[in-house]
């Protein structure tokens, strides 16, 4: 079945540079850097990117994480559990606006 996001697009992202490659060399060199192990562990900040993942709604991301959290010795209710934080605090973000809301309404009453 053909969508809009084509999986097999997941595999040419290595050859993103090949219109900008000193950008991309930037650029993957800072990724590299970012997922080495450091204060969070590679599984820890496969979980994280995982969530971010979903939070975004990327289904590139949502498919590269899933296949590393995998990898790295997650299961299935760990990552669920990060995809329920990622939507809490997505659901929090947009609830916490409400407050402009909240504001205006005083503000237009008074």
């Amino acid at each position: 079945m053909k969508t809009y996001y084509n999986p097999e697009d997941l595999k040419k992202f290595s050859k993103i540079g090949e219109l900008q490659k000193s950008m991309a060399d930037k650029f993957f060199s800072y990724y590299a850097e970012v997922f080495k192990e450091g204060a969070l562990t590679a599984r820890e900040k496969s979980l994280i990117a995982l969530a971010v993942a979903h939070a975004l709604q990327c289904p590139y991301c949502i498919d590269a994480y899933t296949t590393d959290t995998l990898e790295k010795g997650c299961d299935e209710e760990q990552m669920m559990e990060a995809v329920h934080v990622a939507a809490a605090i997505r659901g929090g973000a947009s609830l916490v606006h409400s407050t402009q809301m909240m504001n205006k309404i005083k503000e237009i009453s008074m």
